[in-house]
């Protein structure tokens, strides 16, 4: 891992693997940067592909300001200045593609492209807002563990969870190493952000939009509704798929991010 030389974001870290042009992929609430475990593997072979570990996992402090997508952009940011690039693909996870789309209304100068991986640009509904807070008790009255033990599995299609079980475990082991400190502020700042449908709307850029169609957090046919919002998307729809098409559907998803890229590489040739 490499430390970012960063006063506002001390004892902070991200990886970097391969060479060519940076991909950076952003992970989610209850995640550290393992999840992409698969996509490491396979994309490092094509890209320079940066992968931070957001401030508030075990391997990134949580800073003093409150946490915020704009601050998690302002993260990903300082990884780019830090290793000097100009123009980056970045790929949000859920709450990481929150934090795209405030890094894609900050700096889209930086961006070539951009993907939301099981996300979406709309704000939490009253209801969502509901749940997160109950969960936030949940949490702070001593019920982690189990909060995120009946989570996890969730995050996956029914199909996923009989077929890989050893990998929902160990995503909810991952999950379990995060603060408790940490996890609630992650579903405070996830409950402030604002709808960002227009910052899809202004896109010049080329937006990627990956869904699943067993997800039980980002309803596919509400998602659907953004595609025509960006000047150019692409959709990829998995079939007997939850939240988490990184585990779920690896090589599908590998491909999936692999053909984006190059046809977005391609296209800034021409």
């Amino acid at each position: 891992m490499i430390s970012l030389n960063s006063k506002r974001f001390p004892n902070s870290y991200y990886s970097v693997y391969g060479e060519g042009f940076p991909l950076v992929l952003l992970h989610g609430f209850g995640e550290t940067a393992d999840i992409f475990q698969f996509q490491i593997e396979n994309l490092q072979k094509y890209y320079r592909l940066i992968v931070p570990e957001i401030p508030g996992t075990p391997h990134s402090q949580l800073p003093q300001e409150d946490m915020t997508m704009e601050l998690i952009a302002d993260f990903v940011h300082e990884i780019s200045l830090q290793e000097k690039l100009e123009k980056v693909i970045l790929c949000g996870h859920s709450m990481g593609g929150y934090a795209t789309l405030a890094y894609a209304e900050k700096y889209a100068e930086s961006l070539a492209a951009f993907g939301l991986i099981h996300s979406t640009a709309l704000a939490d509904s009253s209801e969502k807002i509901q749940n997160r807070e109950k969960a936030i008790q949940l949490i702070l009255n001593g019920g982690k563990e189990a909060f995120l033990k009946a989570m996890t599995p969730n995050l996956y299609s029914e199909d996923s969870n009989q077929r890989i079980p050893e990998l929902v475990q160990r995503h909810l082991s991952a999950a379990l190493t995060i603060e408790t400190e940490a996890l609630i502020a992650y579903y405070k700042g996830m409950i402030a952000r604002r709808d960002r449908k227009d910052i899809l709307k202004e896109s010049k850029v080329p937006v990627l939009f990956v869904f699943g169609k067993h997800d039980n957090l980002i309803p596919y046919k509400e998602a659907l509704e953004l595609l025509s919002l960006p000047e150019v998307s692409k959709l990829e729809l998995f079939e007997n798929v939850g939240h988490t098409s990184m585990n779920e559907c690896p090589q599908n998803l590998n491909i999936c991010i692999n053909n984006f890229c190059k046809e977005v590489l391609n296209d800034k040739k021409n």
